[in-house]
């Protein structure tokens, strides 16, 4: 496809400069919106002269040479890696991943603000977030009306291209432009008290439009790159995931027969990484047909489900491939267009419909603790690991809601199951099955007490459970209310021996 046919508005193409010249209209100091969302459809170029512009601020003395980014979710090192090594971020939000980010996050050289990402759209209608200045969009194409074909993700990418002052769009020639109608745009979106319901009933439903609307008087800047996303091998499922999504099919299929789920289950949520793709494998192989996923993202593990079809529809607002999955999905791109449908994160993410859809969320966790809350974000209750990114939109609105990890990790020094979290992201109220590789713990519907004994029974490693079981029992006969007993001092010297000698 030729250039003139990717970019078919004619004032727009008139705009064509180099990433260094779109680079030089961002003012520092802007909040500038980013496209990109767990790895896709993230701006390339231009974050990357950005960068480079800020560095050489920062050199000629002007220390202050930075902006606030916001993004639908984790980026790349093109962006997120090289604005923070630039240090040219003051803020950082909603979420993140990259190593330099977290360094200087909890170095207290870098602000951030962990948000759920539902609420992120919102948020910065609401005007919660300060002005957007800029928007940097990365788009498949141009039409002649100036609308976009999206990139291989949507997440906040409506709200930037409507809200900010101005446009810089990337057009990225790597971009398959078969992505075209594989997107829905929902619009009806509008600000209390005037809020409609959102027309959405099963999975499948479009109730938008495939392109992105934009003012071509807003866009000062298009940029033409030509670079893949950010596609990261997963690895093949450990011992450990296998055994985790062998009790999570289990419970599944128990479920089913009790009658509490159809036998083509509900729609499926899985986080992102290796033990999610595990999961979905395990699911793969499993029982059940005709599934549905109502997710963030969509990686190997449901790519591999759809081709099968185990997986019969998809919906998110991005895709996470590995370089293998990349280039099935591009060379099968017709196939999938028919059964996946990329929405803005808003949609893809809301409580609502997450509820109403009775979504089976899966996601990972940090630590949980013996009464069932969850740390999904922090090391040692101080130090950001990502954020909580989707999990909390869809754990406390879930028809299941499950957390899953290894029982010990740092090779079985530390316990996964903890007497309390240093940090809470989920509390006990929004955690209804607990998976590790030992076991799996159905929490709904216990007291407190109940499903202590469960968790540490079930999914506890068995070189920790004796310890738990003694914490449980001595703060059961310390005399504190006997709801939810703790030995305060105790719990929290639990992960203080843990920092010092690196075992508990």
């Amino acid at each position: 496809m030729s250039l003139a046919e990717r970019i078919q508005n004619a004032a727009l193409h008139a705009k064509i400069m180099s990433a260094a010249q779109a680079a030089q209209l961002i003012p520092v100091g802007a909040n500038v919106g980013m496209s990109g969302f767990t790895g896709a459809g993230y701006p390339k170029a231009v974050p990357q002269a950005l960068a480079q512009r800020l560095s050489a601020l920062h050199k000629a003395g002007d220390t202050h040479a930075r902006i606030g980014l916001w993004t639908g979710a984790s980026t790349a090192p093109e962006l997120d890696g090289a604005l923070a090594r630039a240090d040219g971020i003051e803020m950082r939000l909603p979420y993140q991943s990259d190593p330099t980010c977290r360094q200087l996050i909890n170095a207290g050289q870098m602000l951030y603000t962990d948000m759920h990402l539902s609420h992120v759209a919102q948020a910065a209608w609401f005007g919660f977030l300060g002005h957007l200045d800029v928007a940097v969009v990365e788009v498949v194409g141009i039409l002649p009306d100036g609308q976009l074909i999206p990139s291989t993700s949507v997440g906040n990418n409506k709200t930037w291209l409507d809200q900010a002052d101005k446009i810089i769009l990337e057009v990225n020639l790597r971009q398959n432009p078969a992505l075209a109608g594989m997107h829905d745009i929902y619009y009806g979106t509008q600000l209390p008290p005037h809020r409609q319901p959102i027309p959405l009933v099963k999975t499948s439903d479009r109730i938008g439009h495939p392109y992105l609307k934009c003012d071509p008087s807003k866009v000062i800047a298009v940029v033409i790159t030509d670079q893949p996303d950010r596609n990261l091998p997963f690895d093949a499922p450990s011992d450990v995931s296998t055994r985790i999504a062998a009790h999570l099919v289990d419970f599944l299929q128990h479920e089913v027969k009790a009658g509490r789920l159809p036998p083509e289950l509900l729609p499926l949520q899985s986080g992102v990484g290796n033990m999610a793709n595990a999961v979905l494998a395990g699911l793969n192989q499993g029982p059940f047909d005709s599934m549905t996923a109502y997710t963030e993202v969509l990686q190997d593990g449901m790519l591999e489900m759809l081709r099968s079809g185990k997986l019969a529809f998809a919906s998110a607002t991005a895709l996470s491939l590995s370089p293998e999955a990349a280039s099935e999905f591009n060379g099968n791109i017709d196939f999938y267009r028919q059964r996946i449908v990329l929405r803005p994160q808003e949609i893809s993410n809301h409580p609502e419909l997450v509820r109403r859809l009775g979504v089976i969320a899966m996601n990972a966790m940090i630590e949980a603790d013996i009464y069932g809350n969850v740390n999904s974000t922090h090391i040692m209750g101080s130090g950001i690991m990502n954020g909580i990114g989707g999990s909390g939109d869809f754990a406390r609105n879930a028809y299941l809601s499950f957390f899953m990890s290894p029982s010990v990790v740092k090779d079985g020094k530390i316990s996964c199951i903890v007497p309390m979290v240093s940090h809470h992201d989920h509390t006990e109220h929004d955690v209804q099955v607990i998976v590790t590789e030992q076991g799996l713990a159905d929490l709904r519907g216990l007291a407190p007490s109940q499903r202590a004994k469960l968790i540490v029974e079930r999914c506890a490693h068995p070189s920790f459970r004796p310890q738990l079981l003694d914490y449980m029992e001595r703060a059961q006969r310390s005399g504190a209310g006997l709801h939810t007993p703790h030995l305060l001092d105790e719990a929290l010297s639990w992960h203080s021996r843990c920092l010092k000698t690196g075992h508990m």
